[in-house]
């Protein structure tokens, strides 16, 4: 027991006259405590009626706490057990931590008022220095009750984001997810995208709030999942012109993608779908920035057996292509040939290396991938080679 306990229990068992007066004041103390909120607090006024009931019940529960707690001060649960025993729904959920502060020193200023009407003159200063003890005790209780709550709080929350996560991977129909985000508070309702990447080796509460305070750089919105050894991010108002950069060092090793930033929610499992993909092809190119933009992985992901990509590279790179016209395939289909030489190429097709190098400045101007680079060559070769293995959905004219 500390020093200050130990002299109040002291007083008390040399002079009872004290406790026996707090006793028979209980019920006219826990009236006045009452009152006092009502015409002391103005936002107890303003609650609603089974609210104010269920603060009103608590400061009894103090008041009658505070008298046994006096009788028996080495008592070690006093406060949790009597005073909070229902308070996480019951307090927590309708004021602030301030204004149960607030609730805790009106009421044991009632208490303290009236110490010269309940201790005889010696006992004074023992009783004043119980109540100090006790307001001490009961807002040390209160924190631990709202920490306590905050905790229950943020586990929710992270069940809620795992099945919004959840959600998008399974292609969830749009009015459910738009609700499932709704309840974890998600605004954004275009420039969408998911990141994905690998875990690292140990994830912490710490690390999600990381990821998540970094993303806030980005995007307006951000959901964090962790699926076994992967992350995935869900980003919503995106902003087109914040690197995404910052946002890998937040994943473990290896590769991180980017899915497609796509306009709406029903786009967005696709987005996710894309992402994953990249991720597993993305060890097919060693050399890949990190993180990566799924799309810059059509090649891996096409050869991978991913038919998203495949597709893609029909409708957004051949097709553009062969409606440019039949010379810029043929040139481009020479110039890969002959290893990205324009001389052999111009040889082969009798043309001069300047009109070589016009057709190929008019295939990036067609599909924005440049036959000058080696990695977009890779890309407009692979598109070359899906184009023509579906005749049926596009033929070279």
């Amino acid at each position: 027991m500390s020093a200050p306990r130990a002299r109040i229990a002291e007083t008390l068992r040399s002079s009872p006259h004290t406790l026996e007066r707090l006793r028979a004041a209980l019920g006219s103390l826990a009236t006045l405590a009452l009152k006092e909120l009502d015409a002391s607090l103005p936002w107890y006024r303003s609650l609603l009626p089974e609210q104010r009931s269920a603060l009103g019940l608590i400061a009894q529960r103090g008041i009658s706490s505070f008298v046994a707690w006096f009788e028996d001060p080495s008592a070690p649960t006093w406060v949790l057990d009597d005073v909070f025993a229902d308070a996480p729904s019951e307090l927590s959920r309708t004021i602030s931590l301030q204004k149960a502060l607030q609730l805790i020193r009106v009421v044991v200023g009632v208490v303290e008022e009236r110490v010269p009407e309940l201790a005889d003159p010696k006992e004074q200063v023992p009783l004043r220095e119980a109540v100090l003890l006790y307001s001490r005790e009961v807002a040390f209780a209160a924190a631990d009750v709202y920490a306590r709550a905050a905790e229950k709080r943020g586990a929710w929350d992270s069940r809620l984001e795992a099945l919004v996560v959840d959600a998008v991977l399974r292609g969830e129909d749009p009015d459910s997810l738009r609700s499932r985000l709704a309840s974890i508070g998600w605004r954004s309702q275009s420039e969408l995208c998911v990141v994905v990447g690998f875990a690292p080796p140990t994830v912490t509460g710490n690390s999600v709030r990381e990821l998540r305070r970094a993303s806030v750089r980005s995007a307006r919105d951000s959901v964090v999942g962790i699926q076994g050894d992967r992350i995935i991010l869900l980003l919503g108002g995106l902003d087109q012109h914040g690197p995404l950069d910052r946002l890998a060092k937040h994943f473990g090793d290896g590769p991180v993608v980017v899915g497609p930033v796509v306009p709406t929610l029903r786009e967005l499992p696709a987005s996710a779908r894309a992402a994953l993909m990249a991720l597993a092809a993305a060890p097919a190119w060693p050399d890949a920035p990190r993180p990566v933009l799924a799309d810059d992985l059509w090649p891996e992901r096409a050869l991978a057996g991913d038919k998203d990509a495949v597709d893609a590279l029909v409708q957004r790179v051949y097709r553009p292509l062969v409606a440019a016209g039949p010379a810029l395939t043929e040139t481009l289909t020479r110039y890969l040939a002959e290893g990205h030489s324009l001389e052999a190429t111009a040889r082969a097709l009798y043309v001069h290396a300047n009109t070589v190098r016009y057709r190929l400045r008019r295939i990036t101007d067609a599909t924005g991938w440049d036959p000058f680079s080696p990695r977009d060559a890779l890309v407009l070769q692979s598109a070359l080679i899906c184009g023509r293995l579906h005749p049926g959905e596009s033929a070279e004219s």
